[in-house]
This record gives C-alpha cells, sequence and structure tokens, in this order.
C-alpha cells in the first residue's frame, strides 16, 4: 500500500512539473497552466479532501510563477490566460470534491436503503420465524417435562432420562440454527464474497418461509441437484435476493385468484461456469411490458409497494458478478432468475 501511494505521489509531481515547465518555456498565449485540471481530477480519486485542496493551491501559485517567469509574447494575454486557468483550477477543484461527496453520499443511501430492504424482508418473515422459533421451545418444554418424570420415578429411569435431554439439546440447537440464520440476514457487514452452497441457502430461506407456504395451501416443488457446484458471491447478500423472491413469488400467488397454486424453486447449471436460480409462480403474472420495467426505481405492481426490493436485489446480484432477469411462466405466472459466478476451483 505504501509502495502505490509513493507511485501516486511521485507521478503527480512529475505530471505538476512537465506543466509547469511547459507554461514557463511557452509564451503567454500559450495556457498549458489549464491542464493542471487534469492533475486535480486524478488527484481527487486518490487523495483525501484536504490534500486536493493544498494540491490545488499549489497549481494555482506555480501558475502564477510561471507567469512571473515568462518573458516572450503579449504580457495582457498572458494575464487573461492565468486568470483563465487559476479559475479552471479553482473549479474543477471544487466540482470534483462535490462529486466525489455525492458518491459518497449516494453510496450511503443505498447502503441505507440495502438495510431497509433487508429489514423489511425479516418483518414480513415474523411469523415464519416465530412458527420456526416455537416449535423447538415447545419440544424443549415437553421434553423437559418427559425428563422430571423419568427422574421422579423408583428407581429414577437414567437411560429415558438421558435420551430426553439428548432431545432435548437437540431442539434447543434447531431453535439456536434459526435465531443464527435470522441474524446473518439482518446482518449489516461490509460485502464479503466466498464460496458457499446455493442449496444450502435456498433451504434455509425456504424453512423460513415454510409456514406462510403451508398457511397460503401453496404447493412448493424443490428442484436442487447435489451435484451442482458452489458459488463465489456475498452469502448474506445472496439470502436477501432469495427471500424477496420468494417472498414475492408468494405474495403474486395470495393475490391470484386461479385454483392451481404452485411454487417452484430450482437451481441449475446455466453455463460451464455459472449457476442459476428461479423462482416460478402460478401468480397473477406479468402485463406486457411490465417485466422491463420491474428492476426500476419506485416501480411496483404491489398496491402498498414502494418498488425498491427488486431495484436492490438487482445492484446485489450484478456487484456479485451476476445479473437477474423476470419472465412469464408457461404455467401462467411469473419467473424470476439470477445467474452467479461458480467459484474458481469449482470450474469444470
Amino acid at each position: 500500500m505504501r509502495r502505490n501511494q509513493v507511485l501516486v505521489a511521485a507521478a503527480l509531481v512529475v505530471a505538476i512539473a512537465v506543466i509547469f515547465v511547459a507554461d514557463t518555456v511557452t509564451d503567454y498565449a500559450i495556457a498549458a497552466a489549464v491542464f493542471y485540471t487534469a492533475v486535480i481530477l486524478f488527484a481527487t480519486r486518490l487523495l483525501p479532501a484536504r490534500s486536493v485542496v493544498a494540491l490545488a493551491c499549489v497549481c494555482i501559485a506555480l501558475t502564477v510563477l510561471s507567469v512571473a517567469l515568462t518573458h516572450s509574447g503579449a504580457y495582457e494575454v498572458g494575464i487573461v490566460n492565468t486568470a483563465i486557468s487559476i479559475v479552471a483550477i479553482g473549479v474543477t477543484t471544487y466540482l470534483s470534491l462535490k462529486l466525489v461527496t455525492a458518491e459518497a453520499a449516494a453510496h450511503e443511501s443505498r447502503e441505507r436503503l440495502l438495510r431497509m430492504a433487508r429489514v423489511t424482508s425479516l418483518g414480513e418473515l415474523t411469523a415464519s420465524i416465530a412458527h420456526e422459533v416455537n416449535q423447538p421451545l415447545a419440544a424443549v418444554v415437553t421434553s423437559a417435562g418427559a425428563c422430571k418424570r423419568w427422574l421422579a420415578q423408583e428407581p429414577p429411569n437414567i437411560e429415558s432420562a438421558r435420551r430426553t435431554v439428548d432431545r432435548i439439546v437437540e431442539e434447543a440447537n434447531r431453535a439456536s440454527a434459526v435465531i443464527t440464520r435470522v441474524r446473518g440476514l439482518a446482518s449489516n457487514k461490509a460485502s464479503e464474497k466466498a464460496p458457499f452452497d446455493l442449496n444450502v441457502l435456498v433451504r434455509e430461506i425456504v424453512t423460513l418461509a415454510h409456514d406462510q407456504i403451508d398457511r397460503r395451501d401453496i404447493a412448493l416443488r424443490l428442484y436442487l441437484p447435489e451435484s451442482l457446484p458452489m458459488v463465489m458471491a456475498d452469502r448474506v447478500q445472496i439470502g436477501q435476493v432469495v427471500g424477496n423472491l420468494v417472498l414475492n413469488a408468494l405474495e403474486a400467488i395470495a393475490a391470484s385468484s386461479g385454483q392451481i397454486r404452485d411454487l417452484e424453486i430450482a437451481t441449475e447449471n446455466d453455463s460451464h461456469d455459472r449457476i442459476r436460480f428461479s423462482v416460478a409462480d402460478t401468480g397473477i403474472g406479468l402485463r406486457a411490458g411490465e417485466a422491463e420495467h420491474l428492476f426500476d426505481a419506485f416501480w411496483t405492481t404491489k398496491k402498498d409497494g414502494i418498488g425498491l426490493g427488486l431495484t436492490i436485489s438487482r445492484s446485489i446480484i450484478e456487484a456479485n458478478g451476476g445479473r437477474i432477469w423476470a419472465g412469464q411462466n408457461e404455467g401462467g405466472g411469473a419467473v424470476l432468475s439470477f445467474s452467479l459466478p461458480v467459484a474458481e476451483d469449482m470450474k469444470l
């Protein structure tokens, strides 16, 4: 890192020196100092704001020094060109720093939207999460009561009590696993790409949504081939996308008046270096032209939607080197899919 900083500093010094010499040895009519603006633009991407301002001041000072050392050409023209160059350097510095600030604010806003969408998705899954946690906790209570009865016998039935304690530990671990999955989905950690099994993640998300699937009497079909290679992406972020697509499919089916209530979730090899994930529903489907706008910000087909879920999903997938798209389901409804790159050591 320090070596890179030294190289950057050296490049800036050389560029400034070349511009200064060119501005000094040429006559007043040639405003070579205006090229300091290119140095400022380059520095803005690499240096902190204070350093950029200091560099701009140095460039302005060298511009003034250069006109003082130049002795050829019309002096009045030199003064005008110097003034123009100084204004150009100042305006470029101001606008470039404003642009960097705006980009940082946009990035922060995107992260906040990402956080909001993730929490919103978890809010929609609250009933399923409560159901998933309640089941093992109820089993723990039941097993604890049985264990007390085994121990209260004369003589105590130690072997049965031990098996009951094992069941308690197993159910407690099951509840802990649910909480761990929820915390993973709700975390706001920076993107961390690593190889992971997409099928395992899909099963976790489906488990969280199982209560909604059962309550809405939806027939679920999973096609998750065991031979599928691992993908390279941020597991938490991809989990959010999978959860969002599954929830959208459930809502589309619930909003449909059709008799068929099917949800099909599948993974497959899209090519030798891509894995595809698809969610196909028999919901209300997509009208003509809707697929083109489905991922646009604040565009939604939902009555109470805000139109950010799929927009953020697209940004996540693209940030992880993939792509996402939508289409019509042959049996009625919609199909939403995304593909992700295979982990390097998993490619055929």
